[in-house]
């Protein structure tokens, strides 16, 4: 046997007993994908509205009023934002013992993502019980190593229009609601291999009180 052979058998050896050790991190790293690298979250956050402070869970507000003033008088406009969601992603190699350092090749490019409702309850029909899900654009290149906040929506304008957000509304129909926002990064490293991974937050619906 050549000693180079013996290298990467002993190096394959000891990957899979690290993997015996820790099976639950080897088998998540192996679903985000076949390449050599893979993505993790680090954290999922939110920024309700125009607040611009981002938080580990959100509560949006489906309509929030303004003051807006016109001829000398001031007036409550009703208006709605969009949630903004913040995901920090890191990119790793799945074999931390390979002879071979990383190189760009490996860097993670995001280029969509997703994001879908549910609730605890199991009532899960999109329009009547939770807001649609969707699908969104994004593009950013994560080295090896790197961190990087990807900042994505969460809750668009048009969901606060749609049922069953807009009931909310004045309290009209449901007062909260309650639902867990799934958001998953689809991308692909520079050699062309496909990686995603998904995390959560939690997202509370209601008209609430305006200062």
């Amino acid at each position: 046997m050549s000693t180079q052979h013996f290298m990467r058998s002993a190096v394959a050896l000891l990957a899979a007993a690290v993997c015996g050790l820790s099976l639950p991190s080897c088998a998540d790293a192996s679903r985000t994908g076949s390449g050599p690298a893979y993505l993790i979250i680090e954290n999922v956050t939110a920024s309700a509205g125009a607040a611009g402070t981002f938080t580990t869970s959100l509560r949006s507000d489906v309509q929030v009023l303004v003051d807006v003033t016109s001829g000398g008088t001031t007036v409550q406009q009703p208006t709605i934002f969009n949630d903004i969601g913040r995901a920090g992603l890191r990119a790793e190699m799945k074999n931390s013992l390979s002879p071979t350092a990383p190189t760009a090749l490996n860097s993670v490019t995001i280029t969509r993502y997703r994001v879908r409702y549910r609730r605890s309850d199991g009532r899960n029909t999109e329009g009547v019980d939770i807001p649609y899900g969707f699908d969104g654009a994004t593009t950013v290149t994560i080295p090896i190593g790197s961190t990087i906040n990807v900042d994505f929506d969460l809750v668009r304008h048009q969901a606060k229009l749609e049922r069953p957000l807009i009931t909310l509304v004045g309290a009209r129909g449901l007062v909260f609601l309650s639902t867990v926002a799934e958001v998953t990064f689809y991308g692909r490293d520079q050699a062309g291999n496909e990686i995603s991974i998904t995390g959560a937050i939690d997202v509370q619906f209601g008209d609430f009180g305006d200062s």
